[in-house]
């Protein structure tokens, strides 16, 4: 038992509930009582008021702008390590040595090629299919291929299972975009890193060679890593509810990228790069900021401000560095939507309008921009943010079916229908 607890009275009835406290973070009431004790539910729409579980992995102060792994700040991480790095961090709780970090480099990359036969599986789809809709089918057919890992109870299996996932996703992605734009697939090359494999796979065509920028993969590499995980949101917690009922990894994850789809949860940088198209050029800037600012003008600024960050969001800081970076290398004069964006975020961030309400470019916004400057078409941006949060949906579902209190999850809900009523025949209605 804890050793604070909160008191809540219904009616006649005193009920005591214990309250945990986080190593770091507001305390929780644990209410997993209440419905025993006092025949009530809690409702929490969205459950932005309701912990589902306790973890280790990732942790947030969304007032402060602070996001830790393992308590390591993400400034630290992004701009000191890589994404393998990152991901053997958040997969085993601490950071490798040497040693460690080149066996996981290594298995990582010796499993980047896909199974042959999958490759029929991607011809079943219509050519103008969503890279988005072919993720999420082939990884959930990956069970059907990969018959050896999925067992969920066998640590063995958990562990291929997630080194084939981490690995193969890259694979998979850029094997959608060819498969969209009608060119032929290109195999990975274990010379690469994580990085700059994907972008090869994504833009090299067999009849001439290609050579990955440094900056580029730099830049790859930090959105891989400043999306690699961000505690309970939608999709991770899609993943956690599919797996408590104790569904193979594969589903798990092809549900996680199905909720990840969403518009309002992965498809936002490619909300902004539409907004920014909406703008169109320079000269109509003033124009859509005073819109912003009115009230009743539906239209909003995507990629600035977050639900979650209050005051601005850690990852926008590292990344704005890396946008510079490659627009200074690939240049913004023949391309209009980028210059609208450059122009933008200057006129936001000297604006005393968005400066008091702490509207700031977030990861989004660079990371829209990155992209489009590389050369993606916005169909590819959520496709992209799933190979990054990959790691994260996979350390979750490793440490929810490792925890021994994990249970099926079961929302309940405040009912608000008919009461019992009687059947009537049809000739009576």
């Amino acid at each position: 038992m804890s050793a604070k607890t909160a008191k809540l009275v219904i009616g006649s009835k005193e009920i005591e509930l214990p309250i945990h406290s986080p190593t770091v973070g507001p305390d929780v009431i644990d209410i997993g009582q209440l419905y025993a004790k006092g025949d009530v539910f809690t409702y929490d729409p969205g459950f932005t008021s309701t912990a589902a579980c306790d973890s280790t992995i990732t942790f947030i102060d969304g007032e402060k702008g602070v996001l830790l792994h393992r308590g390591y700040p993400i400034e630290q991480l992004s701009s000191k390590s890589h994404f393998l790095e990152v991901c053997y961090l958040l997969l085993y709780g601490g950071l490798p040595n040497a040693v460690e970090l080149d066996d996981f480099e290594t298995r990582v990359t010796r499993h980047t090629m896909l199974h042959e036969q999958m490759l029929n599986f991607f011809r079943g789809f219509r050519r103008d299919a969503h890279p988005m809709a072919v993720m999420t089918g082939v990884v959930g057919a990956m069970s059907a291929f990969y018959h050896d890992s999925i067992d969920v109870n066998d640590p063995w299996q958990r562990e291929v299972a997630s080194i084939r996932l981490i690995a193969k996703m890259p694979t998979i992605a850029a094997m959608a975009f060819k498969y969209n734009t009608g060119q032929p697939f290109v195999y990975p090359r274990n010379d690469l890193d994580y990085a700059s494999n994907f972008l090869r796979m994504c833009f090299a065509v067999p009849a001439e060679d290609y050579q990955v920028n440094p900056i580029l993969s730099r830049a790859m590499d930090r959105i891989f890593t400043l999306h690699a995980d961000h505690e309970q949101n939608a999709s991770t917690s899609t993943v956690r509810l599919a797996s408590s009922s104790g569904a193979n990894p594969f589903a798990c994850i092809a549900a996680g990228i199905a909720c990840l789809w969403g518009p309002a949860h992965g498809g936002a940088n490619q909300a902004c790069l539409e907004m920014l198209e909406e703008i169109g050029t320079v000269d109509k800037i003033p124009e859509f900021i005073a819109r912003a600012k009115d009230k009743n003008d539906p239209f909003r600024l995507m990629g600035f401000g977050h639900r979650v960050y209050k005051n601005f969001d850690p990852r926008a800081i590292v990344l704005k560095e890396s946008a510079d970076e490659v627009l200074e290398l690939l240049g913004v004069e023949s391309n209009s939507i980028l210059q609208v964006a450059k122009k933008l975020e200057e006129t936001a961030l000297a604006d005393d309008y968005f400066i008091e309400k702490k509207l700031f470019p977030n990861v989004d916004f660079y990371s829209g921009i990155i992209l489009e400057a590389m050369g993606f078409p916005t169909s590819m941006f959520t496709p992209i943010f799933a190979v990054s949060r990959t790691i994260g949906w996979v350390s979750q579902w490793k440490e929810m079916v490792t925890d021994p209190k994990m249970k099926i999850g079961r929302p309940r809900q405040l009912y608000v229908g008919e009461t019992k009523r009687d059947y009537v025949n049809i000739e009576d209605r």
